[in-house]
């Protein structure tokens, strides 16, 4: 193997620190451009190229930042028509809110631009910052919604192709500290375990099982990201799916939530605590935060006012008892939908999804860390400080 020339090394040095500006530069551009909406003001330190932390995202709807615009796939899995993205972006961008996500508040918080979806065609410079590979509706499991989604094994192969050509622009050795220093924030298991109730089929294993083959695959897509050099991860917890609308609708008795659905997410979020706890024990250098979303989801809906929501179990898109019908926009495959005036005040923005304000207010839990009812939602890192972690 030949040795770097100088002109190469000095090359892959002036690429390595343009690229910090060139993530500074999109991040203020896209604070400008989206039409004088308030943002924090940004401070940096443009002499230390170390402060570029990319954000890689991967995982299903809670993040999916339009990814499934760009695949075959039917509205049931995307969110490209209005009045999806009305609050923030004044448009329908894929995401599946009437605004941001937690992970567009993540990057704004950490100093980057809105991370780009994999898919989205156009000036490959705005990936040096990050990429976004989730896909609405995407499971750990394959066969989850298969050949409608990106499945996570499907996203990891992205995230793959994304590593070398990291490799041929910064080298190898830059390339494998950006990989390191970056932040890998995955929100997936929620379609694992609700798809069987909304698609009207039975689990094939016991609920255990079935959470174990989860548990498993995601096992298995977090030691691929590490043997590729990742480090540090944030995690999203599965939240109380049997209380969500779209859930709670398939119930005949009474309106209490959808006992399976939530007794699936129980039992799956107790298994990657265990999983993560045990991993940062025994594989070196591994460091993760974990978001209680299920704990802090249900204080919400249990207390709307106390963290300033008017309503706490109809969503504002949607028909039906609790707006339970998945028919927002009037594309899918109800058409009538009612859309409340103010999604302030809600905490679901449609049946399957949470508003702009929920969001946001999960996004500084998991960015400062913070204690709810005693008890602590962000552990053992918040995502602010495996940001700082070099």
């Amino acid at each position: 193997m030949r040795k770097s020339t100088l002109m190469e090394k000095v090359t892959r040095r002036t690429i390595s620190s343009s690229s910090f500006f060139l993530c500074f530069f999109i991040f203020s551009s896209s604070i400008l451009f989206l039409a004088g909406k308030s943002a924090a003001k940004v401070s940096y330190d443009g002499d230390n190229d170390d402060n570029v932390t990319a954000l890689f995202i991967f995982g299903d709807s809670f993040l999916d930042a339009g990814n499934n615009n760009y695949i075959n796939t039917t509205t049931l899995d995307q969110a490209n028509f209005p009045p999806y993205g009305q609050t923030f972006f004044g448009l329908p961008t894929g995401r599946f809110s009437d605004g941001r996500l937690i992970s567009d508040f993540i990057a704004e918080y950490a100093k980057l631009p809105l991370i780009p979806p994999f898919l989205e065609p156009g000036d490959s410079q705005k990936k040096l910052c990050g990429v976004n590979f989730a896909s609405a509706g995407a499971g750990a499991l394959v066969e989850t919604f298969q050949g409608s989604v990106i499945s996570l094994r499907t996203q990891l192969d992205h995230y793959k192709k994304v590593e070398r050509l990291w490799r041929i622009k910064f080298g190898k050795e830059e390339s494998k500290k950006r990989i390191s220093r970056a932040v890998y924030l995955i929100s997936i298991g929620s379609n694992d375990y609700s798809s069987p109730f909304l698609t009207n089929q039975s689990l094939s294993f016991s609920m255990s099982q079935h959470v174990d083959i989860v548990i498993g695959n995601l096992t298995t897509f977090i030691h691929e990201i590490y043997k590729i050099g990742g480090r540090k991860f944030g995690f999203l917890n599965v939240p109380d799916l049997g209380c969500f609308p779209a859930l709670r609708i398939l119930k005949q008795k009474n309106d209490s939530c959808l006992r399976d659905a939530s007794i699936l997410a129980s039992i799956h979020n107790k298994a990657l605590s265990n999983l993560l706890f045990k991993m940062q024990r025994q594989v070196k250098g591994f460091k993760f935060s974990l978001f209680d979303m299920n704990k802090s989801l249900k204080l919400r809906m249990d207390h709307p006012s106390k963290f300033g929501f008017k309503e706490g179990e109809e969503a504002c898109c949607g028909t039906g008892k609790w707006r339970g019908v998945f028919s927002c926009g009037g594309k899918r495959i109800v058409k009538e939908y009612k859309l409340c005036e103010n999604p302030d005040d809600y905490i679901f923005w449609d049946s399957l999804h949470l508003t702009q304000n929920t969001y946001k207010q999960f996004a500084n839990l998991i960015w400062n860390g913070g204690h709810m009812s005693d008890s602590l939602v962000v552990g053992p890192y918040n995502i602010n400080r495996l940001f700082q972690i070099s």
